[in-house]
């Protein structure tokens, strides 16, 4: 190799030899070009490598010239660079990979908790969630999304191994199963009844209701029929004739019956009597039409809620807020006093033979007197809040409790079996009433309406927009159930069609609640009491010969 020095002194003599031939006229001095300083010498990165998608190894396949390759590149890389392949990946790819594998994985989990076997009962599933330390239920969780929940959870602890403590949960769960049919086996053995056994006293009250229901309701089916095949019977024409007695009440007497507000009023059977009971715990008993008062009864030591004669005898029985009802004669002498209940009471009722009582009291229950020993036959449960009305039943087969659970539940006596519960009111029931025909019942409430059911279709029929106030009573006519009676709060009664249910009569003359009301035998009065302290007695414009025709 030339040196440097000999490099410099051969560019200077063609730099002299080529301006001596471009001029002809000057003379150039010759140039000195600086010495030029060696270059480093500078390793340089080896360039990435991209592999081309023909050349990857496709899934489950094993590049064989991959170990080659990187040991020949090993071999021959300078120093300081890198023996692994290098990848430049993007911020965008890598997300895009994150989210591929992101997805993969619940692909995976969604798979997985397919597989495994998750209770479809929701009791087993909140018990395996317990087991497991995991909340029972979350807020808006549905019995679907809690077993979703504890699907996934027992895929995600089988993907993340913890396989023991899902064993566990399961070991737990059989144990606890076990012991409860072991406990089963023993209740088995010890043969604890279902039911609480009556007594001797209410099988022979059963048979006679059953003995007397029989024979009133084949009396009933033969006038339905008689009706019904008969061309001299108009019927028609008879619920038309009702009404128009009904549209035609008026204010026939109003009488002051207490210095306290007045609860509860009753017509005895014949329809001479009306005996009436205030908050101050004392029941009159007034002749009807002229309202004078015949006797006062005074026993009970609270208010005094309700009063109702017998259809048979002329006895009546007071229901009080002392927890006690007691059964009297028209003329004030106590005959019974029946206790048992361990709240106040609230409604009272005859059976249609006259041997038994009904009483609702706000302890949840109601129960069945007899009247001549005094002793309590039933005490009947089934209303989750206090029991308010009662009737039973024209045939004397059936009776009908409703309360402040807004629930209204009708009862077999033969059987003691609660055969019906009617469901529509929205608020609790204060009034209940069977009709004559048989097949309807009425029941108004709390929600200022009047429902009407049929007994054969266990369904409500119409809804009477009644009032607008609490419904406080409701009565059948009884003698057909041409029309019915509503009591309220809106200080007015209201007599309404039993055929279409349209209002016939307001009766408003009160000027406070209307708390009770009832209807004669013959349906000629009725009957509102008030806490304005006042009896009203609303008569129709029919003359004596003018009866209905009474089987």
């Amino acid at each position: 190799m030339a040196s440097d020095e000999e490099i410099v002194e051969s560019s200077s003599v063609d730099s002299q030899t080529i301006a001596t031939d471009t001029t002809t006229a000057t003379i150039v001095q010759p140039v000195v070009a600086p010495p030029i300083a060696p270059l480093p010498t500078v390793p340089l990165a080896p360039l990435p490598i991209r592999v081309s998608a023909a050349s990857r190894p496709q899934n489950g396949e094993v590049g064989a010239s991959d170990s080659d390759d990187s040991d020949q590149d090993d071999e021959t890389a300078p120093v300081g660079a890198t023996s692994g392949v290098g990848y430049e990946i993007s911020e965008e790819s890598r997300l895009v990979r994150e989210r591929q594998q992101k997805a993969m994985q619940e692909l995976l989990m969604k798979r997985r908790a397919a597989a495994l076997a998750v209770p479809t009962n929701d009791k087993a599933v909140r018990a395996r969630l317990r087991r497991l330390g995991e909340p029972v239920t979350l807020f808006g969780e549905r019995e679907m999304e809690r077993r979703d929940r504890l699907r996934m959870l027992m895929a995600q602890l089988d993907s993340e191994g913890q396989l023991e403590k899902l064993m566990k949960a399961h070991e737990d769960e059989e144990a606890v199963g076990t012991a409860t049919r072991a406990d089963d086996t023993e209740e088995e053995t010890v043969l604890y009844p279902f039911y609480t056994e009556g007594s001797k006293e209410l099988l022979n009250a059963r048979i006679d209701i059953a003995k007397y229901s029989v024979s009133r309701a084949a009396l009933r089916l033969q006038r339905t029929r008689r009706k019904r095949d008969d061309p001299d019977e108009d019927v028609e024409a008879e619920i038309d004739w009702a009404l128009k007695q009904a549209g035609g009440l008026f204010l026939d007497c109003s009488e002051i019956g207490d210095d306290r507000p007045l609860s509860g009023c009753s017509f005895s059977s014949d329809g001479k009597l009306l005996a009436t009971c205030a908050l101050n715990g004392v029941a009159k008993v007034w002749s009807i039409p002229q309202v004078n008062k015949i006797s006062t009864l005074k026993r009970h030591t609270e208010r005094a809620t309700d009063v109702a004669f017998s259809p048979v005898h002329n006895h009546l029985a007071t229901a009080s807020a002392d927890r006690t009802a007691c059964l009297w004669t028209t003329d004030g002498s106590l005959l019974r006093v029946f206790e048992g209940h361990l709240d106040r009471l609230a409604r009272i009722s005859f059976h249609p033979s006259g041997k038994y009582l009904g009483t609702t009291s706000f302890d949840k229950t109601w129960r069945l007197w007899d009247i001549d020993t005094g002793l309590e036959l039933l005490l009947q449960e089934g209303h989750s809040r206090g029991v308010y009305g009662i009737a039973f039943h024209h045939d004397g087969s059936l009776i009908g409790s409703c309360g402040l659970d807004a629930l209204a539940r009708v009862w077999d006596l033969r059987t003691g079996r609660s055969i019906m519960a009617l469901e529509g009111h929205v608020k609790p029931v204060f009034g209940i009433s069977f009709s004559p025909n048989g097949y309807h019942l009425a029941t108004g409430g709390e929600d200022n309406s009047c429902r009407i059911w049929d007994l054969r279709k266990k369904k409500s029929l119409y809804t009477i927009p009644a009032h607008s106030n609490l419904v406080s009573q409701v009565k059948f006519e009884p003698q057909e159930g041409y029309y019915l009676v509503t009591a309220s709060y809106d200080m007015t009664a209201k007599v309404w069609s039993g055929r279409d249910f349209k209002p016939i009569k307001t009766l408003s003359a009160h000027e406070a609640k209307v708390t009770s009301v009832d209807i004669g035998a013959d349906g000629r009065y009725i009957a509102t009491v008030s806490h304005d302290r006042t009896i009203k007695v609303w008569c129709s414009n029919n003359n004596e010969n003018e009866t209905m025709d009474m089987d």
